[in-house]
């Protein structure tokens, strides 16, 4: 589904007068993402001109095929930039084209996505972006502030995103460091998060969700499994945890799609070499939780978090 805002107002010209059309391949409709695609389109429109950047904003509904056939619709249009919007939209996007500039955001880690070895932060290709990486070992102290007592920890994640199995080892090696154990509960997709999530809360204390498509697009079904389980859920994004988490070390996915028109406009209108660009990452991260369910899980939030909106 195409919903191609072409805003002709001419309300900024940007200072060469050159109209822009830029491809963006959304991955599927989440809070996170939808954040960041918003952040980018007011960046561009700010930066250049609302009349002179005209957005095709498509959304893959979570299927890497229609990541693949937008990305080649974009470069059989030859627009001028594409964003690719999560990981498999970037990895398709990467694929599609060698020339035309692929930025990516909401991507957590460009070396595991885009197969890098020796990688020396920036890509060396066509590709550069922006990370929604919150910093994993400070997830952990969260999990250890609110649940001292905690035992064992599920770490649940959709198999199929590299980006999730990445951050879950991450997690591990923290949860190594405090001694404490944990056990993997995956999903090859969501037709298996009912009897997964069910397995989990049977057998741990607290669960960790990392910044994850397929449970952001399922946090429904996991909170009805959890909560009357008892069994609270430290989510790796705030999408995540307004939806079943209790509490989260997030981005602002707003701020970081901003990022990442800015970083657009510098290729497009400043001429910016992309494969030398560094990949950015979020400036600032906030302790956030949700009220409710802390008051149903009975636990004290210190001072330093900040209450999500439900």
């Amino acid at each position: 589904t195409s919903d191609a805002a072409a805003t002709e107002s001419g309300a900024g010209t940007s200072s060469d007068g050159k109209k822009y059309t830029i491809g963006i391949c959304q991955q599927l409709e989440h809070p996170a993402l939808d954040q960041a695609t918003q952040g980018f389109e007011d960046a561009l429109t700010e930066l250049l001109g609302s009349g002179n950047v005209t957005f095709d904003l498509q959304n893959a509904q979570g299927e890497q095929a229609n990541c693949a056939t937008i990305s080649n619709g974009f470069v059989a249009n030859n627009y001028d930039l594409i964003l690719a919007n999560a990981t498999t939209a970037l990895q398709c996007a990467a694929a599609a084209t060698s020339t035309i500039p692929v930025i990516g955001t909401s991507v957590t880690d460009y070396a595991t996505a885009l197969d890098i070895d020796n990688w020396t932060g920036s890509t060396g290709t066509n590709v550069s972006g922006t990370a929604d990486l919150a910093p994993i070992d400070q997830q952990e102290d969260m999990l250890v502030e609110l649940f001292p007592d905690a035992k064992n920890v599920g770490i649940l994640y959709c198999s199929a995103e590299p980006n999730s199995a990445y951050q879950a080892s991450e997690f591990e090696k923290a949860l190594d460091e405090d001694s404490i154990s944990y056990k993997e509960y995956t999903v090859s997709d969501s037709n298996d998060i009912a009897s997964v999530v069910q397995s989990a809360v049977s057998e741990c204390d607290v669960l960790y969700i990392p910044t994850d498509n397929t449970m952001a697009g399922n946090t429904e079904s996991i909170n009805n499994i959890a909560l009357p389980a008892g069994v609270p859920i430290i989510a790796g994004e705030e999408g995540i945890c307004s939806g079943c988490g209790v509490a989260t070390l997030s981005i602002s996915y707003y701020d970081l799609g901003k990022a990442t028109g800015e970083m657009a406009v510098k290729i497009l209108k400043d001429g910016e070499d992309i494969s030398t660009m560094p990949i950015e990452y979020a400036p600032t991260f906030t302790k956030e939780y949700v009220a409710s369910r802390c008051e149903a899980y009975g636990i004290t939030v210190p001072d330093d978090y900040v209450a999500l909106e439900e």
